[in-house]
């Protein structure tokens, strides 16, 4: 009779561990699809399967049957429906440790005191064009990337493979500049392209005043790992968007660390 208690006790205990962690995903996916039109979708499906396992309890055979054609395909149209929002997932829960090893409490942990001032020295250019535009009420979008293999970054854009400076990075956001409209890749220490086209988000709870710049600096970062800076022209204020949320109001400290960080 113990036994079986252990036994049922162990059972119940792993469930309620199951229903958690069932639970925890959920939750992040919801705050990965938060906002968009995938957040309806989803909505439907997870009622389509609540309503299969009802049917199927109460032993009706037809709606069961029904119902449960569409959930047997149910993981091919989450692929398809999906695809964007699978990607970010992956992305966020693939941090490998290349990526951590670049974190700046690492490079504090082991001393590499000389390593920090190099990346220190190698984003002045880029902090103190944003300090330069910000006074001028230069609108920009700057989004940098550790990879740039991503199809958003190869079809669109000219490509510079540039050394990054302040003064071409003032040039290229200049209104009277044939690049001006559209982003600047920044991946591997240079401007790799300019004048390039992002995925605008399909959020719709963002703030009215929030132009194409905002959108697609978000936009970005919702479908690939990469961290994109906006200024704005008309409110003269500095914001970034990683993994689909945004800051607003960032300051120059702030943007310091968070750069140091990314790389």
């Amino acid at each position: 009779m113990e036994a079986i208690s252990t036994n049922l006790l162990q059972f119940r205990l792993f469930d309620v561990l199951d229903i958690l962690l069932v639970a925890l995903i959920i939750y992040y996916v919801y705050n990965l699809i938060r906002g968009t039109i995938a957040v309806n979708i989803f909505i439907g499906l997870c009622l389509m399967y609540i309503g299969y396992v009802l049917v199927q309890q109460a032993q009706m055979r037809l709606l069961t049957q029904l119902l449960g054609g569409f959930i047997s395909l149910g993981f091919i149209a989450l692929v398809i429906v999906f695809q964007q929002e699978i990607r970010r997932f992956l992305l966020v829960l693939g941090k490998n440790a290349s990526q951590q090893k670049n974190k700046a409490w690492w490079v504090y942990l082991f001393g590499k005191k000389e390593e920090i001032n190099q990346n220190l020295a190698r984003l002045k250019p880029i902090l103190d064009a944003c300090k330069s535009m910000q006074k001028t009420k230069t609108g920009a979008l700057m989004v940098f990337a550790k990879h740039t293999e991503e199809p958003y970054f190869q079809n669109t854009g000219e490509v510079l493979n540039a050394t990054v400076s302040k003064r071409l990075l003032e040039s290229i956001f200049q209104k009277n500049s044939p690049l001006h409209d559209g982003a600047v890749i920044i991946a591997e220490g240079k401007i790799k392209t300019a004048s390039t086209i992002l995925p605008l988000t399909e959020n719709d709870r963002l703030p009215a005043h929030f132009g194409l710049r905002h959108r697609a600096g978000i936009g970005i970062s919702e479908v690939s790992d990469v961290l994109a800076i906006i200024i704005s022209e008309e409110t003269n204020e500095i914001s970034y968007a990683r993994q689909g949320k945004v800051k607003m109001k960032v300051s120059f400290s702030e943007l310091e660390k968070l750069l140091l960080n990314y790389y």
